[in-house]
């Protein structure tokens, strides 16, 4: 009995050896959902946009989303961002929507930090008439799934 319990006891330690680094290695991933206002993006190279509600603490409000290019002469982006998070965390993608359309798409593939591994296939989500022509975007919002 007595050794019956301490082989059931080591077949559960080992186990537990192997299971706990796969689950801790397992991805994270769930849907997205992002607000941002953009009053700082002025359509030039380094101008920002700032989240301002996020359901995933790796983005917290006050995050900044920079773009790495300018938007075109019609008001559409096709350009590399970058959302600067905290400390050295940053997470690497490319927006892409036309100058007369509401919605485009934002796509991350990793970055530093925590986001290092992170992926994302968003919806870009703004105002009716999208970036105006002066390159300023009101309030969007990005949605979709996401993995580490």
């Amino acid at each position: 009995m007595i050794r019956t319990r301490y082989a059931l006891l080591a077949l559960v330690a080992l186990g537990l050896t192997f299971a706990v680094p796969a689950l801790a290695s397992a991805p994270r991933s769930g849907i997205l959902h992002l607000t941002k206002e953009c009053s700082q993006y002025t359509g030039e190279v380094g101008s920002f946009c700032t989240i301002t509600s996020s359901n995933l603490n790796a983005f917290p409000v006050g995050t900044r989303d920079v773009g790495l290019g300018a938007v075109g002469a019609d008001g559409s982006v096709d350009f590399d961002l970058v959302f600067e998070a905290r400390g050295d965390n940053a997470a690497f993608g490319h927006a892409t929507i036309c100058g007369t359309c509401e919605v485009g798409t934002v796509t991350f593939s990793g970055g530093t930090g925590q986001f290092k591994k992170f992926a994302a296939n968003l919806v870009l989500t703004c105002p009716v008439g999208g970036i105006a022509q002066d390159g300023r975007v009101d309030d969007c919002s990005l949605d979709g799934p996401y993995s580490y």
